[in-house]
């Protein structure tokens, strides 16, 4: 905790607050600028003297409520929020959550690179959209049924799936996916969508049902893919995990590594293109 850095980031704050943008009457001249502490303590719900404590430096850690409640009495953007919870020693909120809405600015980022295939999933591994070098590399996995376009009901569902992957590599890949899964589920407070998935692949997979249980948590955000393609052949990709601005969804990128070998196989994708309708690897 930063008490020196937290109590002059809340004073600058409340000076830099009118009374009528806190929606109080400007009342009478005021010798300084910007809210009274009364005034915000008010509007916060606590005590003017532990206002009063938090810009002197001398007050106890707040807890994150307390914090909310000054951010709000406050007017704080977001970003202002989270500088107040570091300051303050927590963690900053979560970002807001897209579900299944695909932003346009997404979508036209994606389409536009053009020399990398790309996809947007949710945390939960949901595929929403990936642009057509994703397609020709994986398939056309968004014209399935909605429930199925998830990777890790794929993996443990779909036998052709992992048989793209070379043999030594199946089983580490499959306890990636349960680790990934179990972060996200953690993360998410085990809420329906989470419930849903987790009890289907229970019930289709007795491998999953086993993995399952040892509670294994990890994010692959950096990798090596080694995939064979039905015409292109086996192919290398550098893999890249990229947060978005929304707190549930990823955007993966597959890069080939240097050398003529990578760019060859890109060329090669371009050639092929997505081909047929749906193809069951990934």
């Amino acid at each position: 905790m930063d008490r020196t850095g937290l109590a002059d980031f809340l004073r600058r704050s409340r000076e830099r607050l009118r009374p009528q943008d806190a929606g109080l009457p400007a009342g009478p001249r005021r010798r300084t600028p910007g809210l009274r502490r009364e005034e915000r303590a008010q509007l916060a719900g606590v005590s003017a003297d532990y206002v009063m404590r938090l810009e002197q430096g001398r007050s106890s850690q707040p807890s994150p409520q307390l914090l909310a409640a000054l951010a709000r009495a406050l007017r704080l953007t977001g970003d202002e929020r989270d500088h107040l919870h570091l300051l303050a020693g927590h963690r900053p909120p979560e970002d807001p959550t897209a579900g299944q809405h695909v932003r346009p600015a997404l979508r036209y980022l994606l389409d536009r690179l053009g020399d990398t295939p790309a996809q947007l999933l949710t945390d939960l591994g949901d595929l929403l959209f990936q642009n057509s070098l994703a397609e020709a590399l994986f398939g056309r996995v968004c014209t399935v049924a909605a429930p199925d376009r998830n990777i890790v009901w794929r993996w443990f569902t779909e036998p052709s799936v992992r048989e793209a992957h070379p043999a030594d590599e199946r089983e580490p890949l499959g306890r990636l996916h349960v680790a990934e899964l179990r972060a996200a589920a953690t993360r998410r407070g085990f809420d329906p969508p989470t419930r849903t998935l987790v009890g289907r692949l229970t019930a289709a997979s007795e491998e999953f049902a086993g993995l399952w249980p040892r509670h294994e948590v990890a994010v692959r955000r950096t990798s090596r893919l080694r995939v064979r393609h039905p015409d292109v052949g086996p192919s290398e990709f550098d893999y890249e995990l990229l947060q978005t601005q929304a707190a549930d969804q990823r955007l993966r990128l597959f890069t080939p590594p240097s050398g003529p070998t990578g760019l060859d196989a890109l060329a090669r994708l371009r050639e092929v293109g997505p081909a047929t309708a749906h193809r069951s690897h990934r």
